[in-house]
C-alpha cells in the first residue's frame, strides 16, 4: 500500500481517472442549463400565446380569383372531359410606405422576463393599372368582382382596433382570413371591385395597432418599399433578409430606415396560384434583452475541464517538488468546488445580472478551496499560490465570455501561455527518479 502510495504513475493514473469521472457532473450541469433554458422559452410562449406571437407583416397584396380549364380523363367511361378550377392572380404594389413606432414593456413570468410590444403602423402605398397580359389568361376568366385586398398577419390576437382600409378615398371594411394560402395562411382582408379596363392608379392607406412579441417582421412585397421605425427600446437587433440603409441606435431607443427594391427579391410583382414565397424576404426588429445568462453559463461550463485539469496539475506539482502526499479523496473535494461553482453561477445569474453573479460565485468558490488547501497543505504560501491562479484562470475565463467574437483567439494564446509555464516549472524534474518520499 506504502507503494501504491508513493508511486507516481499510480497518482497520475488516479488523478486523471478522478478528472475524467467529474466530467459526469458537468456534463450534468449542461443538461441543467439547457432545462432551465427550456423552461425560460416555455414562460415566453405561454406570455406570448396571451399577448400576441412574433409577428411578420405579409403585404398588403391584391388576390384575384380566376377561372382555369384542365384537360380531366375519366377511367370510368373512358371520357376526356374540361374541367374548370378556381385559382388566384396575386398583384403586388407598386409602391409600399410602412412607417410606424414600437413601444415594448416588458413583462415576468416568475423569474423570467418577456419582452412584449405595441405597435402603431401607418401602411400605404399604390397600385397601378394591373399588367396581365404577360400570364396569358383571358380577362374574361378573370373575376374582377370578387377581389381581395389581403393584409398577412402570424397571429390576429395582436390587432387591438378595428382596421379599415381607404381605397382611393372609399372607406372598406376589413373581415378576418384570407381568401387563399397562396402567399400566407394568416390574415385580413377587404373586398373590391375596380374595372379593368379603366387605366388608374389605386391609392390606399391603413393604420394598424398590432400587439406581438419579441420580433416585428415585414416583408417588401413594393416595387418600391421605404419602411421607417422608432422606438424607446435602446438594444433592438435588426435581422432577416435585410438590414437597414440608415439607423440610429443610442440609450433613448433606436430609429431605422429600410429601402428596398423590387430587384433586391426573388419573386416578380404578379403571378398566379403559389409559383413563389415572399417568406424568405422578410426582415425586422428583434427585440432582444440585454443579457442572455444562460448562453454565457453554457459558454463558461465549456472551460471546466481547463479549471480541473489545471488544478489537478497545480497539486501535482506542489506534492512532486514539496514531497507533500494529498490523497485522491481531497483531489476529489477540490474538483467537486469548482463543478459547484456552476451551479452557482446558474442559480444566481437567474436573479443578478450575469457579470455581478460570475463575480459572487467566484470569490465564494475561491473562499471555499482556498480554506480547504490551507486545511490539508498547512502552508499559507502554499494557499495564496494555488488561490491565486484559480483566481488568474477565472479572470481568464470571465474575459472570453466577454469577448465574444475574440474569444478563439484570446482561448488559444491563453492555453499557450499556460502550456508555456507549465512546460518552464517542470524542465528541471528528473522524471525517471521521482518519487513521493524525497528519497535519493
Amino acid at each position: 500500500m506504502k507503494n501504491l502510495k508513493t508511486n507516481i504513475y499510480f497518482k497520475v493514473t488516479t488523478i486523471t481517472f478522478i478528472g475524467l469521472l467529474l466530467l459526469i457532473p458537468t456534463f450534468m450541469i449542461e443538461n441543467l442549463i439547457s432545462e432551465r433554458e427550456w423552461t425560460q422559452d416555455e414562460a415566453i410562449r405561454e406570455v406570448s400565446a396571451k399577448w400576441g406571437e412574433e409577428q411578420t407583416i405579409s403585404g398588403p397584396f391584391i388576390s384575384i380569383p380566376y377561372h382555369r380549364y384542365v384537360k380531366q380523363f375519366s377511367q370510368k367511361d373512358s371520357i376526356e372531359k374540361i374541367v374548370q378550377i378556381k385559382e388566384h392572380l396575386h398583384v403586388l404594389p407598386t409602391k409600399l410606405n410602412i412607417s410606424g413606432n414600437i413601444n415594448p414593456e416588458k413583462r415576468h413570468r416568475g423569474i423570467y422576463e418577456i419582452v412584449v410590444y405595441n405597435s402603431k403602423l401607418d401602411i400605404s402605398g399604390t397600385f397601378n393599372q394591373f399588367d396581365l397580359k404577360a400570364l396569358d389568361i383571358q380577362t374574361e376568366d378573370i373575376l374582377f368582382d370578387q377581389m381581395q385586398f389581403v393584409v398577412g398577419i402570424n397571429d390576429l390576437r395582436g390587432i387591438e382596433k378595428q382596421v379599415s382600409l381607404n381605397w382611393n378615398k372609399e372607406k372598406v371594411s376589413f373581415n378576418s382570413g384570407v381568401p387563399t394560402n397562396d402567399i400566407v395562411g394568416s390574415g385580413i382582408n377587404a373586398s373590391l371591385a375596380i374595372n379593368p379596363n379603366v387605366d388608374k392608379i389605386y391609392n390606399f392607406d391603413l393604420s394598424l395597432d398590432l400587439k406581438g412579441s419579441q420580433k416585428l417582421y415585414f416583408t417588401p412585397v413594393g416595387k418600391v418599399t421605404d419602411i421607417n421605425l422608432s422606438s424607446e427600446w435602446s438594444n433592438p437587433s435588426f435581422n432577416g433578409a435585410f438590414l437597414p440603409d440608415n439607423r440610429e441606435v443610442n440609450d433613448k431607443g433606436f430609429n431605422a430606415d429600410w429601402n428596398i427594391l423590387h430587384l433586391n427579391r426573388n419573386y416578380p410583382q404578379i403571378w398566379a396560384g403559389s409559383q413563389h414565397s415572399i417568406d424568405p424576404s422578410s426582415f425586422g426588429i428583434d427585440l432582444l434583452l440585454p443579457v442572455d445568462n444562460y448562453q454565457k453559463t453554457y459558454r463558461s461550463i465549456r472551460y471546466a475541464i481547463l479549471f480541473i485539469g489545471f488544478t489537478f496539475l497545480v497539486f501535482f506539482f506542489i506534492e512532486v517538488l514539496n514531497k507533500i502526499f494529498i490523497h485522491p479523496i481531497q483531489y476529489i473535494l477540490a474538483g467537486v468546488s469548482l463543478i459547484v461553482f456552476y451551479t452557482l453561477l446558474l442559480s444566481i445569474s437567474e436573479h443578478l445580472k450575469f457579470n455581478l453573479a460570475f463575480i459572487v460565485s467566484a470569490i465564494a468558490t475561491l473562499s471555499l478551496i482556498a480554506g480547504y488547501v490551507r486545511a490539508i497543505l498547512k502552508s499559507g504560501k502554499l494557499t495564496m499560490l494555488i488561490t491565486g491562479i484559480l483566481a488568474v484562470l477565472y479572470t481568464f475565463i470571465f474575459v472570453i465570455i466577454q469577448l465574444q467574437d475574440y474569444a478563439l483567439l484570446i482561448g488559444s494564446i491563453g492555453l499557450f501561455i499556460i502550456l508555456g509555464l507549465v512546460m518552464y516549472f517542470s524542465r528541471k524534474i528528473d522524471w525517471y527518479n521521482i518519487n513521493l518520499e524525497g528519497e535519493k
